[in-house]
This record gives C-alpha cells, structure tokens and sequence, in this order.
C-alpha cells in the first residue's frame, strides 16, 4: 500500500436513507432472517447481545452507527467472514464493551483483531483506541465525527463521501494519526457512514474494506 493517504475513483452519489433491514430495533431473541436462515449467530458479550458470523483465523469486530444494530452488518460481515474472519457485531457500542468483544476474541484464540465502526460506531472504536493503542491491529472507520490523540501506528482506513458534513473529518484523521499506512477514500455523494453501503458507491467501499481487512 501507498505510504499516507489516498483517494479512490469516484462513483455516482449514494443514498443517505437506511434500507428498513438496517433501521434499529433489533431483538437480540427474535433475530431477523433471510431465506429462513438466521442473521448470524447470537452470543453474548459483556452482559449485552452481539452477532457472529464465521470462524476463521482473523478477528474482526463491528460498531455500528447510531441509527444502525448489530444486525445491520449482515451483509458486509457476511462477506468479510466469507474470506476468512470471525466477526463480532456488538449492539452496545459504548467503548467498553468493543473492547469486551475484542477481549472474547482475544480468549477464543484470535491474536490480531480489526475495529470496524461507522459515525457513532466508529467514534465509540477511536476512544477505545484511543485508550488503549495496542488494541487494534488496525481500524476502518466510516465517517467518524471527531479527530483524537492518542492513536496507535496501526493501519487506518477512513471511509466517507464527499458532501457529507462531516467529511471533512475523515480527511483531518488520516493526515494527522500516527503509522504509515494511513489510508481515506471520499466517495462522491453525501450518505453518512452504514448508508454508503445502500447506495451505488457500497460496493467499491465493501471492496475496499475487504481488501484491507485481507492484509
């Protein structure tokens, strides 16, 4: 990869609007579907529900926005799964409990362990990291809302449309966080966060997510 950061071809602006499958009111005893099957497997993390697809080698854990549930991931965890990964997708997103995540993972013998978190999700993951720097071993991060101190020389990947208000954001974080493999991708648009994956810059953002998450 490119030393600091870099920008990706431009697509056709996405949609701002949650699909109904990724508004919240998930219940943790009573999981969505689809075909019948259900979204992931419940678990329990520190007290709270989460989802869990997969079971490879490489731990990966999800924060979702705030108008957004665990359930929310299905189809990128699914597909990140689907390359060798155990994803964890956590319906409280407070800091202590990605970390509780990471700490399952940890302890079901997963040495290396990604944060994932779109807006609030990805704001709840730059505390934490924030905190505890040798956390990660990277994070992706979809229109995060603040910049912070702290971070770690891990990779970073920063995702986040170009008229969003907040885009602005993104681009700070990368050019000021520590490491070398800091990567932000602004994809033409204006959806925030999870919504860039409903519209029609979703796929080159799943892509790049998962070409990261390989590495």
């Amino acid at each position: 990869m490119c030393e600091g950061p870099r920008a990706a071809g431009k697509r056709n602006a996405p949609t701002d609007v949650p699909s109904s499958k990724h508004r919240a009111g998930y219940d943790k005893d009573n999981p969505p579907s689809t075909g019948g099957d259900p979204v992931g497997t419940t678990i329990e993390i520190g007290g709270g529900g989460a989802l869990q697809w997969g079971n490879g080698e490489y731990g990966v854990v999800l924060a979702h926005g705030a108008v957004f549930d665990a359930a929310s991931w299905e189809d990128q965890a699914t597909a990140i799964a689907d390359q060798g990964a155990t994803v964890v997708a956590v319906e409280d997103i407070a800091p202590e409990s990605i970390a509780a995540a990471v700490a399952k993972l940890h302890d079901d013998g997963h040495a290396d362990v990604a944060l994932v978190g779109g807006s609030a999700g990805a704001d709840a993951i730059l505390q934490l990291a924030s905190q505890q720097p040798d956390l990660p071993d990277q994070l992706v991060l979809l229109s995060p809302n603040r910049v912070v101190d702290g971070l770690g020389g891990e990779p970073k990947l920063v995702i986040a449309s170009e008229d969003e208000p907040v885009a602005h954001v993104s681009q700070q974080l990368a050019d000021s966080s520590p490491g070398v493999d800091n990567e932000m991708i602004l994809l033409p648009g204006s959806a925030h966060a999870q919504n860039i994956f409903d519209g029609e810059s979703g796929d080159a953002a799943l892509q790049a997510i998962l070409e990261r998450l390989a590495n």
